[in-house]
């Protein structure tokens, strides 16, 4: 097993700061006022650069740096986030990524231009300034004046240096926090011949006069927490005299004689107080409230595993093979009168059957992942085509198989593309429908029985089914005057090659996209169901099974060939009874008072020999629609590992894939949402042919 490269760690642990920089950013365009966003985009932006330098990605640190520095203002709360410096901000982060996944792609005008930018906006209301003040000397109160702040006490491990993190750094954004006063204290400095020269002997004494919050500094030391021993402890009515800021100092360790006198009265000021005091030193321990945030570190770092996505996909395979295996011993055991070898077959169906739970489990994702991704499809799109938009989402909790979230993406880009573009119309427009100006897109998950609804909603014109007609029509799609339902005409949507604008843009126009998304989602053994509302907006659902690997599902016969009915699809069985035999015309059951069609799939596979005396009739449905399923016999429950069928079985329509069984025959997987619509075309049949 060879170990990750760490520089493909830092590139994974990187892609999850960016959706949470990009998702504070995005928040900020909604709440500027929300310090907590400020604050989490900031944590981010400092956990890339520290990551990024110990890596040795110095543009990354350098440019991060920059970004940091430019967004200061607004975490100072000078200036209020807006539209386009959250815009600015996102193409930064843009950049930075770039920079990690790809830096031949990345030009250093580009980012130069977006620093710029950033400098612009947020500089925009400083006359004289520069972009960024960390000094924070006017503010500063008066010498002799009363002032709270923190008394903190810095001992760092001793191979901080080496693990990239530096010291002066640090302190210099605890500067930042407000006006600081830093005695370095020197007890634990060997001599000259004793020295490692990448070890650190300093520790510091550091009175800070600033009225923040004990979260404040801990974010400052948030990524040395394990590398550093801290005693924080309130400093009250302590008087603060006014010297130059610590990074100054530090930048200038050569002055000028006059200059000497105020140095030095910074350092020895401190010192005399603190032996003035009585008081011993405290010993060097956690506050209450770090203690926690680390124990809850610890907790979060013993309770996730980063696991390649590979293994889990082979781990799933080798379930799959166990669960094949597994039917074959029942079967085995079953034929047999050993009670010995059916109690084996038994303890190792059941936890066959708990290690595929386990499994499908572990690779369940929240679809809330996926969603976070459109937050910025939607901002985009709603500043490019000037149309203000409100993306809101529900159900993110929902969880699906992770190869489901990942073929789920393009066909809801396309969806919420079109939903925008098409869908929710200019706000001129709305003005005159008397609408608010500012659009609405629901994306949302939810359970259902053992399939997952994912539903796009906008709140915009609706479909133009004359224009859907009128252009089906044109491309002779269908035939001038043909008697079809509203249904049936904005299926034409999801033809080839189909479109209803009038110009091509960027986004749409060249009739690409829906029918991608159809047949992405019947490639998932999904459906989808489009319905609109004059006026009133649009709603597409997605429907879809929890995974693609393994399924319960209801095994049959029908003639001598033996299919797998999905389980999760299968509403009851009854029993043919001889009054529906007798009406082959009919094609209708009675069940409690309902009409239900039925089909015949000894007629469908076109089996041969006779029908057995009882068959069995299986209710099945899919959305709102039920049909029954005739077969000679149901056998019974059976684990199905679902393997996809050929290229040269893509026209069997009928078939959603193929199993293994116990004996070592295959059977086929039924695709129900393909005899559902079968049933109902035939049931239109009949009407036309009644009404004729």
């Amino acid at each position: 097993m060879s170990a990750m490269d760490p520089t493909e760690v830092f590139r994974q642990e990187a892609s999850e700061l960016f959706e949470v920089l990009e998702g504070a950013l995005l928040d900020l365009g909604q709440r500027p006022d929300d310090r907590e966003l400020v604050d989490s985009a900031f944590r981010a932006l400092h956990t890339i650069k520290g990551s990024g330098a110990m890596f040795g990605f110095d543009k990354v640190a350098s440019f991060t740096h920059e970004f940091e520095t430019a967004f200061d203002r607004v975490r100072k709360g000078e200036i209020k986030p807006t539209q386009e410096l959250i815009s600015v901000a996102l193409a930064a982060k843009d950049y930075i990524r770039a920079l990690i996944e790809d830096p031949q792609s990345t030009d250093d005008i580009i980012g130069e231009a977006i620093l710029d930018d950033l400098k612009r906006f947020v500089s925009a209301d400083r006359s004289d300034a520069p972009v960024v003040e960390i000094a924070e000397a006017p503010s500063l109160a008066p010498a002799g004046s009363k002032q709270a702040g923190w008394h903190l006490y810095l001992e760092f491990e001793s191979h901080i240096l080496r693990n990239g993190s530096n010291p002066l750094d640090l302190l210099e954004d605890l500067c930042k926090l407000g006006p600081c006063f830093v005695v370095p204290v020197t007890d634990g400095v060997p001599f000259l011949d004793e020295m490692e020269p990448e070890d650190c002997y300093l520790k510091w004494d550091v009175k800070l006069h600033a009225a923040c919050d004990k979260d404040a500094i801990d974010d400052v030391f948030m990524f040395v927490q394990d590398e550093l021993k801290l005693t924080l402890l309130p400093l009250e009515h302590v008087e603060a005299p006014a010297p130059a800021p610590l990074f100054q100092l530090l930048e200038e360790p050569i002055i000028a004689e006059a200059a000497a006198p105020a140095v030095e009265a910074v350092v020895e000021q401190p010192v005399a107080r603190a032996e003035s005091q009585s008081e011993p030193r405290p010993e060097i321990k956690r506050e209450a409230a770090p203690a926690r945030r680390e124990d809850a570190k610890q907790e979060r770092g013993i309770a996730t595993v980063r696991v390649q996505a590979e293994r889990l996909d082979e781990l799933m395979d080798r379930v799959g093979e166990l669960v094949i295996a597994q039917a074959r011993l029942t079967q085995l055991a079953a034929s047999g009168s050993d009670l010995s070898i059916k109690m084996i077959a038994e303890e190792i169906e059941r936890l066959a059957s708990s290690l595929r739970d386990t499994t499908i489990g572990a690779r369940m994702v929240p679809i809330g992942s996926l969603f976070g991704r459109f937050r910025r499809l939607v901002h985009d799109l709603s500043r490019d085509l000037s149309k203000p938009v409100e993306f809101v989402t529900t159900g993110e909790d929902t969880e699906l198989d992770k190869t489901m979230i990942e073929c789920l993406a393009d066909p809801l880009v396309h969806l919420i593309r079109n939903a925008i573009d098409h869908g929710i119309e200019d706000t001129a427009t709305r003005a005159a429908n008397g609408k608010a100006e500012q659009g609405r897109i629901e994306l949302a998950a939810v359970h259902s029985g053992a399939q997952v609804l994912v539903t796009v909603k906008d709140n915009g014109g609706g479909l133009n089914t004359a224009r859907i007609r009128a252009k089906a029509e044109e491309q002779g799609l269908i035939a001038a005057g043909a008697v079809l339902t509203d249904h049936e005409i904005h299926q034409f949507l999801f033809h080839p090659g189909f479109s209803t604008a009038q110009t091509i843009s960027a986004l749409s126009g060249r009739g690409v996209g829906m029918d991608v998304v159809k047949r992405t989602i019947e490639n998932m053994r999904g459906t989808i169901d489009l319905s609109t509302r004059p006026g009133q907006g649009t709603t597409v659902t997605l429907r879809l099974p929890l995974t693609l690997a393994i399924i319960e599902g209801l095994l049959i016969r029908v003639g001598e060939g033996r299919y797998i009915i999905p389980l999760s699809a299968v509403e009851e069985c009854v029993e043919l009874t001889a009054e529906d035999e007798r009406s082959r015309g009919r094609n209708f059951l009675n069940v409690r008072g309902n009409l239900v069609p039925f089909l015949r799939l000894r007629e469908i596979m076109s089996s041969s020999g006779s029908p057995d005396k009882h068959q069995k009739t299986i209710i099945i449905s899919t959305g709102e629609s039920r049909v029954g399923l005739v077969a000679d016999q149901i056998i019974g429950n059976h684990q199905t590992v679902i393997k996809s069928l050929s290229k040269l079985h893509s026209d069997v329509t009928i078939f959603s894939g193929a199993t293994i069984l116990g004996d070592g025959t295959a059977a086929l997987i039924l695709d129900v949402a393909q005899l559902v619509s079968l049933a109902q075309s035939k049931v239109e049949k009949q009407h036309i042919n009644e009404a004729a």
